[in-house]
This record gives structure tokens, sequence and C-alpha cells, in this order.
């Protein structure tokens, strides 16, 4: 038998307000690359590079929710959460540049009003890493026009579906899609380099700006808002404080202080200076539009200490770190 977990009285989990929920991303579940009109996204290009996902893994079959949508929601509700939140698939809405798949919406369609009928939120994910390789053809988070791609996006879904989804998230980690996408290459597109990193890190947070008027124009009962993954770096011992501050503002300040404060963190932008995005002027303000929240998902800290060189390195005193470059890679959520 199942033991329940008493919260206790003064808990702020037991707030009315409160939302428990469960989250999905798309390519992790829906499978059927293939099927509904969808196109390639990068991850379907990047599993199938040898070598480059453990076992061979992909998303061509997942866990085939594309076809057991509605037995998964079913599940979903019987945990007794309140909302749910899953990602869109812009492959699944934008299989050619200018044309919206219709199918692709209905698909998304079904599934938010099985949600509401059963008394769920739903939150909506627009950006959770898997971009059409056709704009990765042209350079992808490299290439500045797919900041204006993902308004486009932004405002052919919100535009159909307005206050009918709960809540809008622009992107999910854009640390992730930017540093382990462009900058070590673990994850899809794999691409390697410091300058790249940086570069499509802020063309990614231009795409979050130039959505937000976009969305509250067309679901302007809905909530907006911006998720990051944020590790909290701690020293190893006093004389280390200055690399775990640095840790803090390359890793999640970085993506923060722009949207927050309409400013990349100094730190970083001494120290990469060599490699420094191209920031246009109006960049920071179109970023930094309110939001009505942030989110954070939280994996676990860092205990980082200099080296001899004076270099940051991880310490032999943390149990787990932040992602580390291994050559291979996985997805989650």
């Amino acid at each position: 038998m199942m033991e329940q977990f008493q919260l206790p009285l003064s808990s702020k989990m037991r707030d009315p307000q409160f939302v428990f929920g469960v989250a999905t991303s798309s390519y992790q579940i829906e499978g059927a690359t293939k099927e509904g009109g969808r196109c390639d996204s990068i991850w379907d290009t990047f599993c199938r590079q040898p070598g480059k996902v453990d076992n061979g893994d992909n998303g061509d079959i997942a866990c085939d929710h594309y076809h057991l949508w509605e037995q998964d929601i079913e599940m979903i509700h019987s945990l007794g959460v309140d909302a749910y939140r899953l990602s869109i698939a812009w492959p699944r809405i934008l299989p050619e540049e200018d044309a919206v798949n219709a199918q692709g919406l209905a698909f998304y369609e079904r599934i938010i009003d099985k949600c509401h009928a059963l008394g769920m939120k739903v939150y909506v994910t627009l950006y959770h890493w898997d971009l059409p390789q056709y704009l990765e053809d042209r350079g992808g988070w490299l290439n500045r026009e797919t900041a204006y791609k993902f308004a486009h996006y932004a405002e052919v879904v919100s535009r159909y579906f307005g206050n009918k989804i709960d809540v809008y998230t622009t992107l999910n980690e854009p640390f992730v899609s930017a540093f382990l996408g462009y900058r070590w290459g673990m994850h899809a597109p794999g691409v390697v380099g410091e300058s790249e990193g940086l570069l499509a890190s802020h063309h990614l947070l231009l795409a979050h700006g130039l959505a937000m008027p976009v969305l509250r124009e067309n679901a302007p009962d809905s909530l907006h808002g911006i998720v990051y993954n944020a590790t909290p770096f701690y020293p190893e011992s006093e004389k280390d404080e200055g690399a775990a501050m640095y840790k803090d503002a390359a890793n999640y300040h970085w993506f923060m202080d722009p949207v927050l404060k309409g400013s990349y963190p100094e730190l970083v932008l001494e120290r990469e200076y060599a490699h420094k995005p191209m920031v246009l002027d109006g960049d920071l303000e179109i970023i930094s539009a309110p939001v009505d929240y942030i989110g954070i998902n939280y994996y676990s800290r860092g205990v980082v200490r200099f080296d001899e060189n004076g270099d940051i390195e991880a310490s032999l005193k943390q149990t787990r770190s932040t992602p580390i470059s291994d050559g291979k890679s996985t997805h989650r959520d």
C-alpha cells in the first residue's frame, strides 16, 4: 500500500493557490515523427548521427503519446494533479516555413480540451528544444532570423488557442538549448564553440522578448513567462568564492539578467570578451519585456574551486554536478 505524505499545516503547498502538476516535452513522448504533417526537428537529425545518443535511442516512437494521448491524459488526471505542462512541437505546427499545419493544431487542441474537461489547467511550452531542421539548415539559433521565426510561430499558436492555454512558456531552459546544443555539442544540433554558444543564447532570449507582446495581444487573460534551470554554485573553500560567483553568473544569471534587469552580467562579459555575442541597439529592451512569472527547474547544486592555474573546476566534494560534455547526450525535461 502506498504511504501518503502528510504536509505540515504551515506548508505553502497547502495554499489553495498552490498548483500541483506534471510535465512532459513533445520529443520525449509523442513519437509519430513522420505522421500528422510533422517535419524533422534537430533532435531527429541528431539522433540519427552514430555515437551521439546512448544506445542509438531516438524519439521515433517514444511513449507513442501521439496515438495514446487520451489514455495518457486520463492517467495524469488519476494522479489528482491540478495541471499538465506540455510542449508544442514547432515542427508539427509549421512543417514548412509559412505553411500552418491544421493537423498539428488539432492534435494539441484535443489534448487541451481533454485536460480542461477533466478540470486541469494547461501550461504550454512553445520551445522545448525541437527546432525545425529547415531552420537549422540556415544556421538555427546562430542565425538572428530564427528569433523572428519563433515570434511568428508564437503568433500562430497564440492566435489559434488564445486564452484556452492557461499559461504560456516561451522557452524551456535556454541554457540547455544554447550551451549544450551550440557550445559543448552534447545536445542537438551538436555544435561546439564558445562564440557559438553565447550567440545562440542571445538569439534565444531575443526570441523570447519578441514573442512576449504577441502572446499578450492574443491571450490577454493567460500568464506568460519563461523557464530556467538554475544550479546554485558554492565554493569549496573561502578562497574559491570568486569561482562560485562566476559560475552563478555564467550559467543562470547570463540567461536571467537580460530578462529581469535588461543587461548581461559584467563578470561574464569581461571574461568572455573575445566571444561576446553581437547585441544590437534595442535588443535588451525587447528581451526585458515584463513577464508574469519565472519558472525554475532545480536539479542539483554545484561546488567549484580554482585550480593551480586559476581556472575554475568542479570540486571533488560535490556529489552531483551541472552538465559537463562527455561526447554523448540524453534528452531530459
